[in-house]
């Protein structure tokens, strides 16, 4: 219940102070020409409900029908009915209750009013001067709340369509890296190697943290670094001496928080791509470093001979056909850290190098 209240607050509270910002702006707008602040704030308050109801049937009624079921046609002919029906009602207001009450505050004041108030109902209805003036008038404020509305509407749609991307780009990193270890587990027990307990029991460690701990935008970057090293353990254990692996890590890890599972993909293309396609002595060097909120992460490893990574592939049962580490990867930084990541790739005749570089703080949140 009370979660129900906080969500319509939520959706209130902005309109409120829409109307009641626009209430005094008007107030303010009108005073030069009324004889008292209170006159004036008074004046706009028998006016404002033509502009709220006129907004919220656009907003409540048509909109529904019309736009989000692409009627624009519909929509197009019935805005225009309703803002003509606004403007004949704020005329019909200006001469039967807020020009009568103009024409006493301005006589008790001493002006002069260029109005003509005594003229006939139907010559006063029909002046175009006052038509014109009366649509403007009417549709001015609610046309300013509306394009406020629409931007809401778009930026709220954005932000859920990329969120909805986000969250698929990080589901995308569980199978792919479930994928690589469990190609590691099926080598293992190809092998009979008494390896093979560990590496499940290392491989529910890092699942748990996908499922329990991953849910949130950011988590704390010593946890991330925790789970690459549990990672690399892993893979410690099936390349054993094949392998000289190199991790070092400098700067406050507690203090600064990050995607999660933004640096795993780095990681494991490392060694797929270097220690599990080379079969003499294979290198893998990883560096991480936090100053202050900027993070630079560097991943390189040696490069197996080609005719030796077709040899392989070919013979390999539980083969990855789509390399989606990297792009996935790209593509959360793109999201979640728009014009503060650089994440450069360099490919020798005998290394590939990726230098990833964040400004944590710079983060958006989704």
């Amino acid at each position: 219940m009370r979660s129900l209240l906080h969500f319509k607050w939520k959706q209130v509270l902005p309109d409120i102070i829409f109307w009641l910002a626009a209430t005094l702006i008007l107030t303010l707008f009108y005073r030069p020409t009324l004889p008292s602040y209170e006159f004036a704030f008074t004046l706009v308050l028998l006016v404002m409900p033509i502009n709220i109801l006129y907004y919220y049937v656009v907003v409540k009624w048509l909109l529904p029908r019309f736009l989000y079921k692409k009627r624009y046609g519909w929509l197009n002919v019935s805005i225009l009915c309703i803002g003509l029906i606004a403007a004949l009602l704020f005329r019909l207001n200006e001469i039967l209750l807020l020009y009568p009450l103009i024409s006493d505050a301005y006589t008790k004041a001493g002006w002069t009013l260029s109005y003509k108030i005594h003229d006939p109902f139907l010559a006063q209805l029909t002046d175009p001067v006052y038509i014109v003036n009366a649509i403007e008038q009417s549709n001015s404020i609610v046309w300013i709340a509306l394009g406020i509305t629409f931007f809401r509407m778009w930026f709220e749609r954005r932000q859920a369509a990329m969120e909805a991307e986000l969250n698929l780009l990080k589901a995308q990193v569980h199978p792919h890296f479930l994928f690589n270890t469990l190609n590691n587990l099926y080598s293992l027990t190809l092998q009979n190697s008494p390896q093979s307990p560990a590496i499940v029991l290392g491989l529910s460690t890092i699942l748990r943290y996908m499922l329990y701990e991953c849910n949130v935008e950011f988590i704390s970057l010593a946890k991330e670094v925790r789970i690459l090293e549990s990672y690399m353990e892993l893979e410690k254990i099936r390349y054993k001496e094949r392998l000289d692996l190199n991790f070092t890590c400098k700067g406050d890890l507690f203090s600064q928080e990050i995607a999660p599972l933004l640096l795993m993909p780095l990681v494991e293309n490392a060694f797929k791509h270097g220690a599990s396609q080379e079969m003499a002595q294979a290198w893998i060097n990883i560096d991480l470093q936090i100053k202050s909120s900027k993070l630079k992460f560097k991943v390189s490893n040696s490069i197996p001979d080609q005719d030796l990574v077709r040899s392989i592939e070919s013979n390999d049962i539980l083969t990855e056909k789509d390399g989606i580490g990297l792009a996935n990867i790209q593509r959360r930084l793109d999201i979640i850290y728009p014009a503060a990541h650089r994440l450069r790739i360099f490919e020798e005749e005998d290394m590939f190098l990726a230098i990833l570089e964040v400004e944590l703080d710079r983060r958006v949140g989704i």
